[in-house]
């Protein structure tokens, strides 16, 4: 049976940054689950990350317009329609509320993915893969549908599959995992990895970074001259198989965090920008990780503290992976496939009804 395919707005490049860009590659993973290809209308950079998009199954049309712009908006619903997409899932932290309308008005099933609230959105469905904030932050139209919360976190396949390797913390050295995300904002990664290093109860530091970042020459260097105690991971695959072996991960309360979780990882976060703040509050208030402030003023000595205090304490340390892995179920992408469908319904009956017209 053939199925319509579904359009995804989103850019990947160093302004914008590349978490947006990498959850929707996960929607995108579940949506073939269905048989349902997906375009990607996008501005990418690096170019080789277009590759991997295509490896993967999906389609792509270069996107040149300023994001969230009444071009863009334009451009938007004429690919939709030459591409036979009913829906259209959003995911541009520029877009505000007349972009929104301006999809709905054209017929288009919008869904958009927002961690920030900072829009009115109008009917469709709005979607939240994050820990925070929380249904009274959003403004929307009254039928609009709200997917909030770890119940629709986004989590790489890699990562669900590992979840069952991990019902317990692994028996060996110390190790952690520094994984600040897919753009690491504030380029935190190589400083927090020096700290590390002068911690002596830890015997391994993993560091999951992306092919493009900043300072991964730096850290591969680093990592040549600590061979028995860094260890650097770029492929998603390799990140999962790291995972299960650490005991826990310096993170910054945005998707990954909630990936970690899944797999039952304790966590310390360093926030590097304000829009993660209600997740990393709310993964606290959970028990799944221990904030330790805005990454920009954390001093050496409080990460080192933190680490120790952590490490010296295995009943903590349990219990954050006991809470974690029950907080984030890893069906997500399962639970956002299943609410498109039935939010296309309407959709796919009206397209019908017009063609036998």
């Amino acid at each position: 049976m053939t199925r319509s395919p579904v359009l995804f707005r989103v850019d990947a490049d160093p302004v914008t940054g590349y978490g947006s860009f990498h959850r929707c590659q996960v929607f995108a993973a579940a949506l073939q689950r269905r048989r349902r290809t997906a375009w990607f209308l996008s501005n990418i950079d690096p170019n080789h990350l277009v590759m991997g998009l295509k490896k993967s199954g999906n389609e792509w049309i270069a996107q040149s317009f300023e994001p969230g712009s009444v071009e863009d908006a334009e451009n938007t619903i004429a690919m939709a329609r030459a591409k036979g997409c009913p829906a259209v899932i959003v995911d541009l932290p520029a877009a505000e509320t007349a972009y929104f309308e301006a999809l709905d008005k054209a017929g288009l099933l919008v869904i958009c993915i927002d961690h920030r609230s900072r829009a009115k959105f109008p009917k469709g469905v709005v979607i939240n893969p994050l820990a925070g904030p929380s249904r009274v932050d959003y403004a929307h139209h009254s039928k609009t549908q709200l997917l909030l919360g770890e119940r629709y976190a986004l989590v790489r396949p890699e990562l669900r599959r590992a979840r069952p390797l991990r019902a317990q913390e692994p028996q060996s050295a110390f190790r952690i995992m520094v994984a600040l995300g897919d753009h690491d904002r504030t380029r935190q990664t190589l400083s927090v990895v020096k700290t590390l290093l002068a911690c002596n109860r830890l015997a391994k530091i993993d560091v999951a970074v992306r092919n493009w970042h900043p300072d991964l020459k730096e850290l591969e260097e680093l990592a040549a001259e600590n061979t028995d105690r860094l260890g650097i991971a770029v492929e998603s695959a390799e990140v999962g198989h790291r995972i299960i072996r650490c005991h826990m991960a310096i993170t910054s309360a945005d998707h990954w965090s909630l990936e970690f979780a899944t797999v039952g990882v304790p966590q310390l976060i360093l926030v590097q920008d304000e829009e993660y703040w209600p997740c990393a509050r709310r993964l606290e208030e959970e028990g799944v990780a221990t904030i330790l402030g805005s990454a920009e003023t954390v001093s050496p000595n409080t990460i080192k503290g933190a680490v120790a205090d952590l490490l010296a304490n295995p009943q903590e340390r349990q219990s954050m992976t006991r809470i974690g892995r029950n907080l984030v179920d890893s069906r997500g992408p399962d639970r956002l496939v299943l609410a498109l469908e039935v939010m296309l319904q309407p959709w796919i009956k009206s397209s019908e009804e017009s063609l036998a017209a």
